[in-house]
């Protein structure tokens, strides 16, 4: 939204300041350094401005400095509150903090009066769907491309919806639609992918293929189409052109992201120095007391997604979605986790609570127990333990080649960034088995693990175990898991509403030949898996 009102901002650019004017054709160009001390220049000659205020709030939001940005478009907002372009802009902004009910509260005012705005409606729509609240999502969908109908993306992200709730027909239906309008939208052919379930045709392949040679192909077009052809042709057996176009896609992917393996391994080590047994010994009866949360952790592709179907299908337990607030709270402890040991029991139980808090939000039924499914809360083990010793918590563990080949072939829309370089993700999964190997020793029984093979060969014997470990009766609901309707939000979202197969557990033999940097990464995680290595 912030590039769409830029570029109205181009077109009127002569009744600017000429320094105003430079900064927005530098942003334009992606020169934000060039941009910075322009609009820096120009506030403090004229801090009123409040075009040069929204502009500055853009360079902040572009840079990741969300914070800064909505302070600044707020101050907008102080001085011109009729400013409806800066306030589509904080919208945009809480949306991006997890904060879809604020952003809905101002973008009620947008299109209050814009409402012929796509971009307004797209986001307003994205964040009901945050909110869990799909059917409105949904209307308001419907409402925006009966106005606009030729808007691509949102036909994109109307099928999101579609899928997410079960309606699968019409989803691809909507794919379909982005694809017709435009051909080479990358990320409406990866959606179709990542059903999972979907065969692409002749004709399929040969657009994508088409659309590959597309002059001045954005990146991210490019990628998205590079992971769909390797889905495509891994499903007719072509492993040698389907692993040439997973790796030209993961490679291209890579080079757009900040990630450094060895921080994880250090965030490692320095958790298993600072969570001894003492710690949690002098912590013991501390935290808030209360059992709601079941926390579901591990690799993503591990099959946590079937766990949560399994435990969403009991008529105690409500399945809500990844939620990023557990995260967001150990960011605040700084150091982190050193800064752990500093809080009290006072503050280890306002902790605890405040996750009830913020994810009391997500809870759309009167279940007494709810899923968090965030695969990367392993990180925080030992701080979920601490502030809520009452919850749950499952490690969802998979074969490591099975697992990370998985998460090769997957391109996530947001996060997981160790998963676009085989050696990045052996180290990764290498390290959360180390980590989950001390809680094992230092909490014995505190953690429950469901091996995904186990869970395919034995499923009810597994089932029970789990429900036995949640202290929650047995329900045949659960074994049929594939029929409860329920909305699922993760790209194993068609497989969990099929009957358990073993298929996915095989996937990646086709491709061995080309793992040896993975094997190595993941070293003796790979040799004593399912359990961990002694030494660790």
């Amino acid at each position: 939204m912030f590039a769409q009102t830029q570029s109205s901002w181009l077109s009127r650019l002569g009744q600017y300041h000429p320094r105003l004017i430079a900064a927005a054709m530098a942003m334009n160009d992606n020169d934000l350094p060039k941009a910075e001390p322009l609009l820096r220049a120009h506030l403090k000659e004229d801090p009123f401005d409040v075009a040069a205020i929204r502009l500055f709030a853009e360079l902040a939001g572009r840079i990741g400095r969300n914070k800064d940005a909505e302070t600044l478009l707020r101050r907008a907002l102080e001085l011109s509150p009729a400013f409806t372009a800066a306030r589509a802009n904080l919208a945009l902004v809480l949306y991006r903090q997890n904060r879809p009910l604020e952003a809905i509260a101002e973008l009620d005012q947008v299109i209050a009066e814009e409402p012929d705005n796509a971009g307004v409606g797209n986001l307003k729509a994205a964040s009901l769907s945050r909110l869990g609240d799909f059917d409105d999502a949904l209307g308001v969908y419907a409402e925006v491309l009966k106005r606009v109908p030729n808007q691509p993306r949102v036909w994109m992200s109307y099928g999101h919806v579609l899928k997410t709730v079960g309606q699968l027909d019409e989803g691809i239906a909507a794919y379909r639609r982005a694809i017709e309008i435009m051909p080479t939208l990358g990320e409406a052919w990866w959606s179709l992918a990542n059903l999972k379930t979907y065969r692409f045709s002749d004709a399929d392949i040969a657009a994508m293929e088409a659309a590959l040679t597309a002059p001045d192909l954005p990146d991210d077009d490019r990628f998205h189409l590079d992971f769909t052809l390797g889905k495509a042709l891994e499903d007719r057996g072509q492993a040698d052109a389907s692993f040439a176009h997973y790796a030209a896609g993961n490679a291209l992917r890579r080079t757009q992201i900040d990630y450094e393996a060895q921080e994880v391994s250090r965030h490692v080590d320095r958790s298993i120095t600072l969570y001894t047994p003492d710690v949690f010994e002098r912590r013991a009866g501390q935290g808030c007391d209360a059992p709601d949360p079941i926390f579901i952790l591990g690799m993503p592709r591990a099959g946590s997604t079937l766990v949560e179907q399994i435990l969403a299908s009991h008529s105690q337990v409500e399945g809500t979605m990844e939620l990023p607030d557990m995260p967001a709270l150990a960011k605040r402890q700084r150091p982190y986790p050193e800064g752990v040991a500093q809080l009290s029991g006072g503050d280890l139980r306002a902790l605890g609570e405040e996750f009830l808090q913020r994810t009391r939000i997500h809870r759309k039924t009167g279940r007494p127990f709810y899923i968090d499914k965030l695969p990367n809360n392993w990180v925080h083990v030992p701080l979920i333990h601490l502030i809520l010793p009452n919850a749950r918590i499952i490690d969802a563990r998979r074969h490591p080649l099975g697992c990370c080949f998985s998460n090769f072939k997957q391109h996530f829309a947001r996060g997981q960034t160790f998963s676009y370089d085989l050696e990045d993700m052996g180290r990764y999964y290498a390290d959360y088995v180390r980590l989950m190997a001390h809680v094992d020793r230092v909490l014995p029984g505190r953690v429950h693990r469901v091996i995904y093979e186990r869970m395919v060969d034995d499923t009810e014997a597994e089932v029970r175990a789990l429900l036995d470990y949640c202290g929650l009766p047995f329900e045949d609901a659960c074994l049929a898991f594939h029929q409860t309707e329920r909305a699922v939000r993760t790209p194993s979202s068609e497989q969990v509403r099929q009957p358990i197969y073993r298929d996915g557990t095989e996937a990646w033999k086709p491709y061995d030949r080309w793992l040896d940097p993975l094997r190595g990464a993941l070293g003796p995680a790979l040799e004593h898996y399912p359990d961990a290595p002694p030494a660790w």
